[in-house]
């Protein structure tokens, strides 16, 4: 008359009649409440009003469902009582609790109101983990549903070895859970949680990736190469994931396309290159390691270069390496297959090194530097004079006579020149040009005499002007 939502009145007159052990009245009352939800793949456990009813079948003191005409009621109600018969201390054998008839109830309710979340959660609950699995893959649940309602409850109950046999169990190929584990490495490297991830990897034979997350293991924290030398381990495991990673292919090759649907896939020539940088991150850690162990490390400002980051990164590894030997030749071999390797601007990678080493004021080594590069016999022709060049940036440090020595070094005498007008150096610039061929002369004498007009050098100036 009211016109009140008779639901609560409903829902309360079930729950009574459940706390009194009539199971099928239940049923009716709660039916005229409970609706089924409009998604099943929500990610919730579905209403309230089903949670109670849940909550209170899966509570430990419950009234012993027993005949009418029984004279022993009363002893079996106080037996049941001392031995709180229940849901929670049944599940301890997996065969017995499913014929619990509180447990068959807790699957009706669930199965007509609950979402494929809450029955998993409660399969979860009672250890029965295999019947989760199932009906994860019989209702083609979403990766959502199996990580919050079987993923994170395997793991944080340190059940994921448990999880995993029963995966490769109920699918020995693993193609079925091919989704559901993808989405668990995505979660797990959401955060950050690496040694989880590398044990499903390694479960997953998803070499691989096994390979890439070795790699953040070797790099991630490090702060100096004394610190990459004793984590050479993950180099050797990054190495024995790719070596079986190429076997596979190679096995497989032979016979028909086999569904690695979700293992991440690379070509042979990528996999035999990645083991190619491997093996020369190893050199490169040996080497630098015993640099700073000696002491001759100088660059604590660097940040730490490895082979495994950018183009920019490797390069700077390649700088490291030359300047951190007890002189530029003792490392100069490994930085040049660095920049074979990689096919890095090698002019570059010098022009680096070159300039640290005016900011070291270690002159002497330009030169050695420019003598391995001319010895490697790779280099241009005019690499020698353009390192120079790069260098004379920073010539307001470098003495007069170390200077004038550098220059000297250089081959052509157009660089030579090019190198005195910038250093300011006029009367050199114009001694050399006058030595060129008449017409270029000329030219060249006529700019030295514009300097020396604009930067106030008079007795220059009259030189230029009267060699003219």
């Amino acid at each position: 008359k009211s016109g009140l939502d008779p639901g609560g009145a409903w829902h309360a007159w079930g729950m009574a009649c459940l706390k009194a052990g009539n199971l099928t009245s239940a049923r009716e009352k709660f039916n005229r409440c409970l609706k089924p939800p409009m998604d099943l793949n929500q990610l919730n456990h579905g209403s309230r009003l089903v949670q109670d009813v849940i909550q209170y079948l899966e509570s430990p003191v419950k009234p012993v469902l027993i005949p009418d005409d029984d004279y022993f009621a009363t002893l079996r109600e106080l037996e049941a009582t001392l031995r709180t018969r229940s849901l929670s201390l049944e599940m301890m054998c997996e065969g017995k609790i499913q014929h619990n008839s509180y447990y068959q109830e807790c699957l009706f309710y669930l199965h007509s109101y609950g979402t494929n979340l809450a029955i998993i959660s409660f399969y979860m609950r009672h250890d029965c983990m295999r019947e989760a699995l199932l009906h994860l893959l019989n209702k083609e649940s979403p990766s959502e549903v199996f990580i919050e309602g079987i993923f994170i409850p395997s793991y944080e109950s340190g059940k994921l070895h448990m999880l995993e046999n029963l995966l490769e169990t109920i699918d020995p190929g693993l193609e079925s859970w091919g989704v559901y584990l993808i989405a668990a490495c995505k979660y797990l490297q959401r955060k950050n949680y690496y040694h989880i991830l590398y044990e499903l990897q390694q479960f997953m034979k998803d070499h691989v990736r096994a390979a890439m997350t070795c790699i953040r293991f070797f790099t991630h924290g490090a702060k100096s190469y004394t610190e990459l030398g004793g984590k050479q381990a993950w180099l050797l495991k990054i190495k024995d994931h790719l070596k079986v990673y190429l076997q596979e292919v190679s096995r497989s090759s032979g016979r028909k396309k086999m569904a690695f649907t979700f293992r991440k896939k690379m070509s042979a020539t990528d996999v035999s290159r990645h083991i190619n940088t491997v093996d020369l991150q190893m050199e490169v850690t040996k080497f630098l390691h015993q640099c700073e162990s000696s002491g001759a490390s100088q660059m604590t400002d660097y940040s730490l270069p490895t082979l495994f980051g950018n183009n920019n990164m490797k390069m700077d590894v390649a700088c490291k390496v030359i300047l951190e030997g007890k002189n530029i030749e003792e490392g100069f071999g490994i930085a040049f297959r660095v920049l074979q390797d990689f096919q890095l601007e090698a002019t570059e990678v010098y022009s680096k090194v070159a300039k640290q080493l005016v900011k070291q004021q270690k002159y002497s080594e330009i030169q050695q530097l420019l003598k391995c590069v001319n010895e490697s016999g790779v280099a241009a022709k005019n690499d020698g004079d353009n390192i120079i060049l790069n260098c004379l940036n920073e010539f307001k440090n470098i003495p007069a006579e170390d200077l004038d020595n550098l220059i000297q070094d250089m081959d052509s005498d157009e660089n030579k020149i090019q190198a005195y007008m910038m250093c300011n150096k006029l009367r050199s610039a114009y001694l050399v040009s006058v030595r060129q061929e008449k017409a270029r002369a000329v030219q060249l004498v006529q700019h030295v005499r514009q300097l020396a007009e604009s930067s106030g050098d008079d007795v220059v100036k009259a030189i230029c002007a009267q060699w003219l």
